[in-house]
């Protein structure tokens, strides 16, 4: 399906493939994504001297190879391994296994919708690969709910369990910030009016999915925490729920102050 491709893969494509076999010559490779068969010589194994192939691919490896040439007419595909760079091979790993991620949720989907995957693929797979990239696609779901889908005329019922799917199953990438936040108010009811801003910190608005945490360190001491997808977005929410707390405080008769861990 999504996965596998009909046709060929041209000269200069990165490719999935796992180690069927291995002679003297080389390795005879299944290419996940074509469910092709392919060579990889052993000239092109590895940059040094090679005695014995099995020192660097095995039978049922997963390897990132390189295509040097294709004749589709005598079923050939000529492979390479030592012309990718390790750059290209984790990033096209990245990308094969967010794509087996995406097919997973989409198999999901079929399953409980109870329709046939075809129709998963026609409706939503397509219009999400068209206009966003499916796992990327899947992941602003996720993130960002049903909208996003529907948004790209993907029926109503089917754009909800994708999101819900996607939103159970993706792990969003998050970064952390931490900052102390030092808050005094000698007030009878001092411990009220802190505990207040230190809950305004947290309740302020952020972008869903964002996480503001404030916890005790040693009073007049709190550690304020921030889980983002991205510095920036971090460092704007910290500051606005510091800022939030510190407004607060002194408007109450107490004072506070913010500053940003390393």
């Amino acid at each position: 399906m999504a996965l596998k491709e009909k046709g060929w893969p041209e000269a200069g494509d990165l490719v999935i493939a796992t180690v069927k076999s291995i002679t003297h010559y080389g390795a005879y490779v299944l290419l996940d994504e074509y469910e092709r068969e392919g060579l990889l010589h052993i000239s092109e194994i590895s940059s040094s001297w090679i005695r014995n192939v099995r020192d660097f691919v095995r039978e049922g490896q997963k390897v990132v190879l390189k295509v040097l040439r294709v004749n589709e007419e005598k079923g050939h595909v000529d492979l390479s391994l030592r012309r990718v760079s390790r750059r290209e091979r984790r990033e096209k790993l990245l990308s094969w296994k967010r794509d087996k991620k995406a097919e997973s949720l989409l198999r999901s989907a079929s399953e409980k919708l109870k329709i046939p995957l075809e129709e998963i693929y026609v409706k939503a797979g397509d219009p999400i690969e068209k206009e966003l990239g499916l796992y990327k696609g899947l992941e602003k779901a996720a993130r960002e709910g049903a909208e996003v889908l529907l948004g790209l005329g993907i029926p109503k019922d089917m754009a909800a369990v994708l999101a819900e799917i996607a939103k159970e199953k993706i792990k969003m990438p998050m970064v952390r910030i931490k900052g102390i936040l030092e808050l005094q108010c000698t007030k009878p009811n001092g411990v009220t009016i802190i505990r207040e801003a230190l809950l305004s910190a947290q309740q302020i608005e952020k972008p869903q999915g964002t996480m503001v945490n404030v916890y005790a360190v040693a009073a007049p001491k709190y550690r304020l925490e921030v889980l983002a997808e991205n510095y920036k977005d971090a460092e704007i929410i910290a500051r606005n729920a510091a800022e939030t707390a510190i407004k607060n405080i002194t408007k109450a008769g107490g004072q506070g102050n913010f500053e940003r861990e390393k």
